[in-house]
């Protein structure tokens, strides 16, 4: 009893310290600051997907594209797909690599590495993030109209309103977290949206750490660790440089974020401590 006694402070005491943890980041790389103004990064099991807006942000002038990276840093092809718009969001479901670009969701065959199917979605205007489910249907936020629409079955219907400046998304089983013009939601089942925490300057990016937590940014240059509770840490602020914090990428079992700077034309990695 006495061993146990003396046990027990400790093992409070360690969990105290495991709640209270602070997270830093410690820089693995960075890409040439060549990339023609990178969105958004997705992390697939041997290589980065980038989307390449180059020309307007929200112009319909055929200039953007999808890149590959290694993921060590060395830049693959920064013309793997081309003849876009403006894509940011990418999200993968098999072998189709989905994109959001202005008023279409875009499917690109990785096998085959072009474009298989453009799916206009009627009054959509200003799309940006896109996730997928583990069913494969797939969702989109439309920044402008303040929504999130849901794609299944090649059909796209209103799945969420009234979200202000929706944009981040991320799928995890029957819950959607959104990030919105004001702070970080989560809808279960389409549900009305919760708040998780706020987001003083707009969200943009949210990768899941795998253990309930979260990465979030917002595109000024702030890169945050949200706990489930909703407090958060701020971890990367690059708002007064050319570095932005756009849509991020994150590889759990390396622990590595990758974040696109959008303005500073290079993707940077980075391990989460």
């Amino acid at each position: 009893m006495k061993l146990i006694r003396n046990i027990l402070p400790l093992l409070f005491i360690a969990i105290a310290m495991n709640v209270n943890a602070q997270h830093s980041l410690k820089k693995l790389w960075s890409t040439d600051t060549v990339l023609n103004i990178p969105e958004s990064v997705l992390s697939a099991k041997d290589v980065l997907y980038v989307s390449l807006i180059d020309g307007g942000a929200w112009t319909r002038d055929g200039k953007g594209g999808v890149g590959k990276l290694t993921k060590t840093g060395k830049i693959i092809s920064q013309n793997w797909i081309t003849g876009l718009n403006a894509p940011k969001g990418l999200g993968i479901y098999g072998d189709i690599l989905y994109v959001a670009d202005l008023d279409e969701v875009v499917e690109i065959s990785i096998s085959k590495g072009k474009i298989v199917r453009k799916l206009a979605i009627k009054d959509a205007e200003n799309l940006n993030d896109i996730t997928v489910d583990e069913k494969g249907v797939v969702y989109v936020s439309d920044t402008k109209k303040n929504c999130v629409f849901k794609v299944q079955n090649n059909k796209a219907t209103l799945y969420l309103n009234s979200l202000k400046s929706a944009n981040g998304l991320k799928a995890i089983g029957d819950k959607l977290y959104i990030l919105t013009g004001d702070g970080m939601y989560v809808s279960e089942g389409g549900k009305k949206p919760v708040k998780i925490c706020a987001l003083e300057h707009g969200g943009d990016g949210i990768e899941p750490t795998g253990n309930g937590d979260f990465l979030v940014t917002e595109w000024l240059g702030y890169l945050y660790y949200v706990k489930k509770d909703g407090s958060k840490q701020l971890i990367l602020d690059t708002h007064n440089s050319n570095n932005r914090t756009a849509d991020i990428g994150y590889d759990a079992s390396a622990r590595t974020v990758y974040v696109p700077t959008f303005l500073g034309k290079s993707v940077v990695a980075y391990r989460v401590e």
